[in-house]
């Protein structure tokens, strides 16, 4: 029964102390935030729509800011604005789509932020193509961006892993 209350009696009279080291744990998060911060500016990367499916390809460069337009299934669409329709592109002969050349022109014009400065300024544009959509009309877009002066035209695939 002594031991008992002598146990008792220095369990008690020991002070409890938890002391953590902090120093290690935020030399780990400040280490975390530097690799976050290095690594989310230099992730640029085009996001498709469901309704796009981009053909497959083995890329090793990353896609830089630029003018973005989709061409879907239904429709042709500038920066996410409806342009024209693939039936009327497919019903047409003209090579040249004014309503394309006319919604450049107005970018051109109506610059708002930094990043659309830098890509009208660049002078190319990225084509996000469905793969199932005819080559004349992908033809049909493409040189009325280069008739605009857009010479630099980078067409979105899909990354797979290289072969080796």
């Amino acid at each position: 029964m002594r031991e008992n209350r002598r146990i008792r009696r220095m369990k008690r009279s020991r002070k409890k102390v938890i002391a953590l080291n902090l120093t290690s744990l935020m030399d780990v998060f400040t280490i975390l935030v530097f690799f976050l911060l290095a690594n989310s500016s230099s992730s640029e990367v085009v996001t498709a729509p469901k309704q796009i499916k981009l053909p497959d390809s083995v890329v090793e460069t990353k896609p830089r800011e630029t003018l973005v337009i989709l061409v879907g299934t239904e429709a042709v669409l500038m920066q996410g604005v409806p342009v024209v329709s693939i039936a009327e592109l497919l019903d047409g002969k003209q090579e040249r789509i004014a309503a394309i050349a006319e919604r450049l022109e107005l970018l051109e014009r109506n610059i708002i932020g930094i990043s659309t400065k830098a890509a009208i300024a660049s002078q190319e544009i990225t084509i996000l193509a469905d793969r199932t959509i005819p080559f004349r009309v992908l033809k049909k877009v493409m040189s009325t961006c280069t008739d605009s002066g857009y010479s630099r035209i980078s067409l979105a695939v899909i990354q797979k892993a290289p072969k080796t």
